[in-house]
Order: C-alpha cells, then sequence, then structure tokens
C-alpha cells in the first residue's frame, strides 16, 4: 500500500535530507528535523480536508524514508542476514500523528544478536533520543515463529509486516515460518480473535453509544474493523478490504460504508492526536467541540455543530458495527462450521432453522412478505433454542429495511406482530436491541429514528438517547426474575401485577424519545406514546 505511492519532496526529498545532515552534523538531527517539516506539511493538509487516507499513507511513507536513512548509517543494512521491518500499524501503513512505530529486527539466526548487538543498541537508542513513541523487538525467524505460537497478538503483528531495509527474503520466510499452515490455523485464529473482541466490547459495556466513546476499542471503532481485516487476511490472504468484494462476503455497497466509516473514524483519531498532543483514541467531553469544529462542523439554527458531529460518528459506530456482525457471522458460518451436517427445521414458508440459526427460505421472503421483516424478531423471541440470524438473512433485513414505511406501519399484520414481540416471554430487549441494529426499529417507531445517537448532556446519562432507553427497557424486564425480588421487592412486586406488562415496556421504550425536538420532552412525549397506544389497538 505505501510502495505504491509516488515520491512526495514536500514531504521527503534525499538531497535535502543530505543537507540536513550536514548542516546538523547527524543523522538523527536531520530526522527530527525532517519529521517536523512533513508534521507541518501532513497537518495542514489534514486542516484542508484533503483525503484522509493519503495523509495517513503518506505519513507511514515518509516514516519509511526516514528509517531507512538511519538505518543505512550502520553496516549491519548492508549484511544479508537482517533485515529492518515495520509491524503492526505502522506495518498496515496506517500512522497517525502520535502513533507507536512498531519495528521488528529481523534475524535470519538467533546467534547473529550477539554480532549485531552495539550497532542495534545505538540504533534503538537513536530512536528514543528523536522522540519516537517505538515498540521494537529482535528477534530470528525461529524465535518469531515459536512466539507467535503462543501469542495470538505476536501473530497478528508479523502477519502484517512489510520490510522496510535490508534482505527481503527474511521476511518471506518469517511470514511462511508463521503463516495458517504453521501457527493459529484459520479456525483457531478466527476463534480468538472473536473472543479477543467479545472481551474488548464487554470492557465498554457492549454499546456504540457512551457519551465518552474510544473510537479504536468500542464497538463500532477502528479495532472492529481490523478485526475484519486480519480475519480476511488470514483466511482469504487478503490485503485489502476491498478484495472481500470479490471473494462475496461484501457487497459493493457495504464495503463504500465500511470504507467511508474507517475514513471518517481516521479522521477524528487524527484530530484528537493533534489536539491532546498524544496518542488519544477517547472522544472526551473536553475534546468533542473542538474535533468538530476541526472536522468543518457549524451551529445552525436546529442544532450544535458538536450535537452534528456526534450524531455522525454514532450512526457511524452502527453502521461498522452492523456489518462487523454479519460479516463475523459470515466467517463463523464459512470457518468454524464448515464442514459440518446441515440441520434444516422448517418453520413455516418463510423461516427455517439452519444448524441452529434462523434464516430466509429463499431471497425474495421479505419483498413477497414484507410483514416478515418483523415476524422474524417474534420468532426469535419465542423460542430461546434460536442462536441467532444467519448472516445472509441479515443482509437481506438490512436491503429491505426501507420497506419499513408508513404503508407497513399502518398494516394490521405489522401491528399485531409487534404487540406480540412485546408481549413475548424470552429476549424481548435482545430483539429490539437487534432491530435496532438492522434498521428496523428506528423505522418502525420513527421518534426512535431520530434519536439514534441523540446526545444526552446531563448528570443522569451515559448513553445516547436511543441505548439509554433500550437500556431502561432491559432494567425493566430484570424485574421479572425471583432473584432481584431481594433487592427490589415493591419493583417485583409490582411487575408481577400489572396485567399488561407490554404497557410497561412502552413507557420505557417511549420516556425519553422526544428529546431534542424543543420543548418539554415529557409533553411531548406523552403525546406520542398515547398515539402509539392507540394506533396499536389498546384501549383508551
Amino acid at each position: 500500500l505505501v510502495t505504491e505511492l509516488k515520491q512526495d519532496p514536500e514531504l521527503f526529498d534525499p538531497e535535502r535530507f543530505a543537507q540536513w545532515v550536514q548542516e546538523l552534523g547527524s543523522v538523527p538531527k536531520a530526522f527530527r528535523h525532517a519529521m517536523k517539516e512533513a508534521d507541518a506539511v501532513l497537518n495542514r493538509r489534514f486542516l484542508n480536508m484533503e483525503n484522509i487516507k493519503l495523509i495517513i499513507r503518506r505519513r507511514a511513507w515518509t516514516m519509511d524514508k526516514l528509517m531507512q536513512q538511519l538505518w543505512g548509517q550502520f553496516s549491519c543494512s548492508r549484511a544479508d542476514d537482517i533485515a529492518l521491518l515495520a509491524v503492526g500499524g505502522y506495518g498496515r501503513a496506517e500512522l497517525h500523528p502520535h502513533s507507536d512505530i512498531d519495528l521488528l529486527i529481523l534475524l535470519r539466526e538467533s546467534r547473529s544478536a550477539e554480532k549485531y548487538r552495539t550497532e542495534l543498541e545505538t540504533f534503538v537508542t537513536q530512536l528514543w533520543d528523536i522522540g519516537l513513541e517505538v515498540g521494537h523487538s529482535v528477534r530470528s525467524i525461529d524465535e518469531c515463529a515459536e512466539l507467535a505460537r503462543d501469542d495470538i497478538t505476536i501473530a497478528t503483528n508479523l502477519m502484517e509486516s512489510r520490510t522496510l531495509s535490508g534482505n527481503p527474503e527474511l521476511g518471506v520466510q518469517m511470514q511462511k515460518a508463521t503463516g495458517p499452515d504453521k501457527v493459529w490455523n484459520v479456525v483457531d485464529f478466527f476463534s480468538a480473535k472473536w473472543t479477543e473482541q467479545i472481551a474488548r466490547h464487554n470492557k465498554h459495556n457492549n454499546t456504540e453509544y457512551n457519551l465518552e466513546p474510544d473510537i479504536k476499542n468500542a464497538p463500532g471503532g477502528l479495532r472492529d474493523i481490523q478485526t475484519i481485516g486480519w480475519v480476511a487476511k488470514r483466511y482469504f490472504n487478503a490485503n485489502r478490504l476491498s478484495d472481500l468484494v470479490n471473494q462475496g462476503f461484501l457487497t459493493a455497497d457495504e464495503y463504500d460504508i465500511l470504507n467511508a466509516g474507517q475514513s471518517f473514524l481516521w479522521e477524528v483519531r487524527y484530530a484528537l492526536h493533534i489536539l491532546t498532543k498524544r496518542s488519544e483514541n477517547r472522544l472526551l467531553f473536553d475534546h468533542q467541540r473542538a474535533v468538530a469544529d476541526m472536522l468543518g462542523y457549524r451551529d445552525s439554527n436546529a442544532n450544535l455543530a458538536v450535537e452534528k458531529f456526534m450524531k455522525r460518528y454514532y450512526r457511524v459506530a452502527l453502521s461498522v458495527s452492523q456489518l462487523n456482525d454479519m460479516l463475523l457471522q459470515h466467517f463463523d458460518e464459512a470457518i468454524l462450521r464448515a464442514g459440518q451436517p446441515e440441520i434444516v427445521k422448517p418453520i413455516n414458508k418463510r423461516f427455517q432453522i439452519r444448524n441452529g440459526f434462523i434464516e430466509t427460505t429463499h431471497d425474495k421472503v421479505f419483498e413477497y412478505t414484507p410483514s416478515a421483516l418483523l415476524e422474524i424478531f417474534v420468532i426469535l423471541a419465542q423460542d430461546e433454542q434460536i442462536e441467532g440470524i444467519r448472516a445472509a438473512t441479515i443482509r437481506q433485513i438490512r436491503d429491505h429495511r426501507q420497506l419499513v414505511d408508513e404503508k407497513f406501519r399502518n398494516d394490521i399484520r405489522n401491528i399485531s406482530f409487534f404487540m406480540e414481540l412485546l408481549r413475548s416471554p424470552n429476549k424481548i430487549y435482545t430483539q429490539l436491541y437487534r432491530m435496532k441494529r438492522y434498521g428496523i426499529l428506528g423505522n418502525y417507531i420513527p421518534q426512535f429514528g431520530q434519536v439514534i445517537g441523540q446526545m444526552q448532556y446531563d448528570l443522569f446519562h451515559i448513553y445516547t438517547v436511543d441505548a439509554h432507553s433500550l437500556h431502561v427497557l432491559r432494567n425493566l424486564r430484570m424485574f421479572r426474575h425471583s432473584e432481584v425480588k431481594k433487592d427490589f421487592p415493591i419493583a417485583n412486586m409490582i411487575f408481577h401485577r400489572l396485567p399488561k406488562i407490554e404497557l410497561l415496556y412502552i413507557a420505557g421504550l417511549f420516556h425519553d424519545l422526544a428529546k431534542g425536538r424543543g420543548g418539554d420532552h415529557s409533553d411531548l412525549g406523552a403525546v406520542d406514546s398515547y398515539n402509539f397506544c392507540i394506533h396499536h389497538r389498546l384501549s383508551k
């Protein structure tokens, strides 16, 4: 990805660099001067809103050139049993202003380390003196294979390596020694990455909608996109997300959404690094207004610039999460469940269960029967044995969500399905969460759709309005369990005495949906919820 870039003398010019070496007296001093000038150029391009992808690739390209100059001072750089490699994010050619510079000094044999010890120590000392945030290791090919075998993170970093200088054959040999036929076969690699993602999401309460989100690690963040890329590289040997389109795992439209989402998140991260002058991934309240301004958002009569920016962020995070869900489900079917005997259990003309997951019986189900867009969630709520929705069906739901319009909302079959869902015994929150994720809930309840990504700047909320509303519903559902009786005896008693429990859930869903419209949200919401209840055939 970096070698495809043409020369950019404004960022690095060998003759100018040689002149700086002469004037300043050393390569490290010239390196520091060149990097300072390149920073100014790249930051100016960023503030002029030039292509963010090109900016971070150019930063990696510039770092490559400077690293080659620094490494080239030492006699070991001309030996054929040692090479300098970029790994991790730097290996992917993704460098933001304060990104770590991850380097691997690769040896053919471990005994060579002693031979080059003095030069390598000087090289690393110079990196630190320059002021770079460097992560480095010195390993032989065999040591790389041994460490990768025991550590999925090391295996992943090595998978994304690029040779910066030295014998390129060493990098090729290392890739073979740490490839899927040697360590972390495709099944084990995918399982480990999925487990890793689940743990990471749990740390962020499994929501994209924290009011101070971590744009790298939270659900819908950059790490979710990287996870897709890592699995694709291990499974398909794909170097770009666009390769997944050729493999049939992504449609062209889905790739465009993922690509645009990645670019937006890169812009936010780049802005955070400039503002904080460090490697910052948390979009804290202190930074949100400044980032919004830097990215060109402006106040209007209806909304503040920061509100527009954050709403965009949350919608991007949701779209990334949607595609991450679907693609990992795809990989699960193609990798973990490959070769399993097919067990298909019919449900009706529209749906069947295949190996524990619900799917449509054909790809025209939603086109012929739009009501099935709600029916599938009712089926899931009524059968706890169903593990989830198959990837192809998730894609069909997403592709047909526009069918949930006014005509759909007025259809008595759909009104009945929605009320049946609210009266279902199992996993109502899970189904409403899925409906939101796949674009159905916001279309079926337009007031809910309007608050997706809507921030609440007060002391009582830590999530956006839509996420908060669903969390309230989940907490209401909790009161039905006998084990909460000790802590919430009154709530538990009232829950079991309510004749129409669906009214409680509607109240939970609607209690904040009128926020951001101007006026008292309680008064506006009272009208919305009353109209919803009458529309859904509840008595006055």
